[in-house]
């Protein structure tokens, strides 16, 4: 903690508080003060005429100090000109500093040139936050700050400390976890890595697509997709065949199906209010029956019917069952995310990424682990200090801005002043979804060969299992594999507080019933929670969220973004996008909406300002990028 300690304020050389105000110092006004008093005792007790002796020793008295300190001179224009000095060396300072990244980045890559990319040099130039821009972060920033503190060191954290680092800003990143990563971090255990919930890094994102190139070159390796969705005592391969579905579901129910899905699309006239309504108007009851209701009762612990349909719309895109038709028949190839056949991964699993964007940040912004934040500090719509507690000791550090990726309802909570009482009240009634996963490794070297199964079965507790050797031979050690079981549940609750030991036989068992492991063949196994792993659209989510971003919106230097920052079950590359929005309306005065991310919108404009914020340096800026946000000036 000793490295980011705060120093008392202008102990660096800078002005003290009274004449940055504008006001003499203190020992001017004693020395005035003793003038008057001499011109005043001596004519009271001697007369005028030594008053004539006392006014020229009076008037040296205050011209001696006067020379002494310049400063006296002009009180209305001394302080901002020695402010104005102060200033200027900061800007050098930091043109400085902006110079040696620009030439460690250009020369990063050999393609990388300065006429290659004439807006990275644009993003780098020098600005001191308080000259001539639109700059979000308070005005009355000094030395003692650590400059903009990034809560938060998962995908989105670290992707906005990148962009500051970029562009030659000073901050540091504060982690409460001993790790980075968030929920995309890998968890190793006696040689065995897990991937908490599988990412598959695949974005129709260019700029992000490229960031992961970047960052690990050949360590991110291109991997096959195989998953499947146990369902009714059977394996259906996803996406859906002709052979499994007809197959396995029968002649006779499939007609069912298809009749249920054409009575849906002859009705489907009223709005969609919750999870259910969207998908069976869309899709029929029969199919919703078959492989939505299980499944998301068992992923949200609640019904469809309580589930707002903003989430099906988020996360069933461009899909539609006639077109899959035509697709399973061959009449028609279909190009979507959910059908993709194959996936970029890192070999050691995705917090290889996330470990080495720490890794190069370290060089120019400190990322601090074990470090949680307790108290956001703010004064009149701004914030001016956090507060940060290591082990039992607890520091207040002096920051210019704030870019948090915190649970939404964290950060409400532990706003200093409290926010008002509707706000706390919307803030606690966010509701998460937590995950338990429970980590088998198995002699059997390919139990099953996919990547993933879901586990629609309602007799099965286990939501989803992964197989770590299918992601990568990297995660696991050789002749062995290991499966990641994950069980979705509330923080408390029975799964929630199994104890290690029986949620390994657990695991095991359900895994065996269903055909999937030779029981005898698992030797070990570890459980790992994750709370707040996704954020619920409950019945009352929209509206207690509307309350949340008013009061945030009324912040000059507090941006939130990322999964949990925007309350958004979004995926990494999103998250990653939503970041770097915030930061650019952080640092140019932007106006981006982080919250429009990963809708159903177009892609539009900002994909050149993400790709440029994003860039390293290693290749030349990509231009027309997709975004998937319009900035708040054009949104309807």
């Amino acid at each position: 903690m000793s490295g980011y300690q705060p120093k008392r304020p202008f102990d660096d050389g800078t002005l003290s508080v009274r004449a940055a105000a504008g006001l003499p110092p203190a020992g001017a006004l004693v020395a005035i003060a003793l003038a008057i008093a001499l011109v005043v005792v001596a004519f009271l007790a001697y007369g005028r005429w030594a008053l004539l002796l006392a006014l020229p020793l009076a008037v040296v008295l205050a011209l001696g100090y006067r020379r002494a300190t310049p400063a006296l001179a002009s009180r209305s224009r001394g302080a901002p000109e020695i402010l104005g000095a102060h200033t200027e060396a900061a800007a050098q300072d930091d043109f400085a500093h902006s110079a040696d990244v620009v030439e460690h980045l250009l020369a990063a890559g050999e393609q990388a040139t300065v006429s290659a990319v004439p807006d990275l040099n644009e993003a780098l130039a020098p600005k001191p936050a308080w000259v001539g821009r639109k700059d979000r972060r308070s005005h009355d920033r000094d030395r003692s700050s650590i400059g903009t503190a990034v809560l938060g060191g998962g995908p989105a954290g670290l992707t906005a400390a990148h962009v500051l680092a970029q562009r030659g800003e000073r901050g540091a990143v504060f982690e409460a976890d001993s790790q980075v990563g968030g929920i995309s971090k890998t968890v190793v255990v006696k040689g065995y890595r897990f991937d908490l919930g599988g990412h598959r890094f695949f974005t129709k994102l260019a700029p992000v697509a490229r960031f992961w190139e970047e960052m690990l070159a050949d360590e991110l390796v291109t991997r096959p997709r195989l998953s499947r969705i146990f369902y009714n005592g059977k394996f259906f391969a996803y996406p859906l065949t002709a052979k499994d579905v007809v197959g396995r579901l029968g002649l006779w129910e499939s007609f069912r199906c298809a009749m249920s899905y054409l009575w849906a699309q002859r009705h489907r006239s009223r709005q969609a209010d919750t999870f259910e309504d969207w998908v069976t108007q869309r899709f029929g009851r029969r199919l919703y029956d078959a492989f939505f209701r299980s499944y998301t009762q068992k992923l949200w612990g609640i019904p469809g019917s309580q589930i707002r349909s903003l989430w099906a719309a988020q996360r069933i895109k461009n899909f539609s069952l006639f077109q899959a038709a035509l697709t399973i028949v061959g009449v028609r190839r279909q190009h979507v995310t959910t059908l993709i056949e194959e996936f970029r991964y890192p070999r050691l699993g995705p917090g290889q990424m996330w470990e080495e964007v720490a890794r190069r940040l370290q060089e120019t912004m400190p990322v601090h682990l074990e470090h949680r934040v307790t108290s956001v500090n703010h004064r009149d719509g701004a914030v001016h200090s956090i507060v940060v507690r290591e082990g039992e000791e607890e520091r207040w550090l002096t920051v210019d801005a704030v870019l948090t990726s915190l649970p939404l309802a964290d950060l409400i909570l532990q706003l200093n002043p409290p926010a008002p009482a509707p706000v706390v009240e919307a803030a606690r009634g966010l509701r998460y979804r937590d995950l338990c996963l429970v980590a088998l490794m198995t002699a059997e070297e390919e139990p099953f060969p996919d990547n993933w199964i879901y586990l629609h079965d309602p007799e099965t507790r286990a939501g989803r299992v992964q197989n770590y050797g299918a992601w990568s031979d990297g995660m696991v050690q050789p002749g062995t594999t290991c499966l990641g079981v994950e069980y979705f549940c509330f923080e408390g609750d029975d799964i929630w507080e199994l104890p290690e030991d029986e949620a390994i036989d657990l695991a095991t068992d359900e895994l065996a019933r269903i055909g999937l492991i030779a029981p005898d063949k698992v030797f070990d196994g570890a459980k790992v929670r994750v709370p707040k792993a996704y954020p619920m659209y409950d019945a009352d989510y929209d509206r207690h969220l509307a309350v949340i971003k008013d009061y945030l919106s009324g912040f000059s230097n507090l941006l939130t973004f990322g999964r949990n920052g925007l309350h958004r079950y979004n995926n990494q590359d999103h998250s990653m996008w939503t970041a770097v929005l915030a930061t650019l309306n952080l640092l140019d005065g932007s106006n981006y909406d982080v919250w429009s991310v990963n809708t159903e919108q177009e892609y539009h404009e900002e994909g050149e300002a993400v790709d440029v914020a994003l860039d390293s340096g290693g290749t030349p800026a990509l231009t027309g990028a997709p975004s998937a946000v319009v900035p708040r000036a054009a949104a309807s």
